[in-house]
């Protein structure tokens, strides 16, 4: 990768605008966000793209309702991927703007990124070049070893969760199933069945090495079409994840069929390291120094106009109504108790963290 170092990141100067909640900070409220489409839905409620009132910038504005967040049981989920997405910034994860909340709901200001998702540009095209597939793979390696390199493990991997951004660049989305860890393994049953690795599924605790494998997992699908175990019989398919080989079409190369062997170890303390992968003969050459500054130019660009553009979001999505329903409760009603159970969410679009490039000095890190 040339020379290894952390990229500092300069604090963005945010406008302060008037807030809806009792506080003695200055907070960004949903009133100083245009609502303008529905571009996505998720488990607790729309996604929309919104316009910032006074600067213009076109961001994406997740409305949670609270209630359903606690009758899920999803608060500690909740708050750990906003602390993580606080946390983070790095070229390839999609970053957070702006957090805040009012008596009946959490919002999360995220960058618009409109190149569509990654699982359906594959769905449509069934299979990507291995250059292709060589390209994302090397832009979700280093996102996924910054993560690592902060302590935290991402554990849902998958075409779902990548989006393109108007180039053509990989951004990883979705980080409700993250957690910060320290050097001891973590033993929660999470994942997407068929990206499951297999210390995962034997309930013997886990660590980094599951999102290499999971990266295994995504770059099979990507030149095979399929993931490598799959199965509508999901027992069936955990059991071949526990126990079968790997079985390739022809078509393709010995040199990806290697790295993909390398990171669908069964055992992960056998399972390609970061520092393997960046060495494997299949990045042979590869500038990841320019990778990371994004001077390297994807394969493929999606066809959007501008930065606001629609045309990859489901047509079905845009046809629902943009509003955000309005709080039940008087701002004024914002109890104590909100404050202790969603303490350190609201986010006032400082930048925090660093970009990660991948480092030879992994020595601290159990991958």
């Amino acid at each position: 990768m040339g020379n290894n170092h952390l990229k500092s990141i300069e604090k963005s100067k945010r406008p302060q605008t008037k807030s809806i909640l009792v506080d003695d900070r200055p907070k960004v409220g949903p009133l100083d966000f245009e609502i303008l489409r529905v571009v996505g839905r998720g488990s607790f409620g729309k996604v929309m793209q919104v316009r910032h009132k006074e600067t213009n910038k076109i961001y994406v504005m997740k409305a949670i309702k609270k209630d359903k967040i606690i009758a899920k049981n999803q608060v500690t989920h909740t708050k750990d991927e906003n602390l993580i997405l606080q946390k983070i910034k790095h070229p390839f994860i999609v970053n957070l703007n702006y957090a805040f909340q009012t008596p009946d709901k959490l919002y999360i200001i995220l960058d618009y990124v409109n190149g569509g998702e990654l699982f359906l540009h594959l769905k449509r095209e069934g299979t990507f070049t291995e250059d292709r597939a060589r390209f994302y793979a090397a832009e979700i390696a280093c996102a996924l070893f910054h993560l690592h390199e902060n302590g935290i493990i991402y554990r849902d991997l998958k075409p779902e969760n990548l989006l393109l951004d108007s180039d053509g660049h990989i951004i990883i989305t979705d980080f409700g199933l993250s957690k910060q860890i320290d050097q001891n393994d973590t033993f929660t049953f999470c994942g997407t069945p068929e990206y499951l690795a297999p210390e995962v599924l034997q309930g013997i605790g886990h660590s980094y090495a599951v999102d290499w494998w999971s990266l295994g997992t995504l770059v099979y699908e990507m030149v095979a079409g399929v993931p490598p175990f799959y199965s509508e019989d999901k027992a069936l398919m955990y059991k071949k994840i526990l126990h079968d080989g790997v079985v390739f079409p022809q078509d393709i190369s010995n040199t990806v069929c290697d790295f993909i062997l390398g990171l669908l170890e069964k055992d992960p303390g056998e399972r390609m390291t970061a520092v393997e992968i960046q060495e494997h003969s299949w990045f042979e050459g590869f500038d990841w120094e320019s990778l990371y500054h994004k001077t390297m130019k994807p394969p493929w660009k999606p066809m959007v106009k501008n930065y606001s553009d629609l045309s990859q979001v489901d047509p079905e999505l845009l046809q629902e109504a943009p509003i955000d329903t309005p709080d039940l409760r008087s701002p004024l009603d914002f109890s104590e108790e909100d404050e202790d159970l969603w303490r350190g969410f609201t986010f006032d679009g400082a930048e925090i963290g660093a970009g990660v490039l991948m480092k030879h000095n992994n020595e601290n890190l159990k991958l």
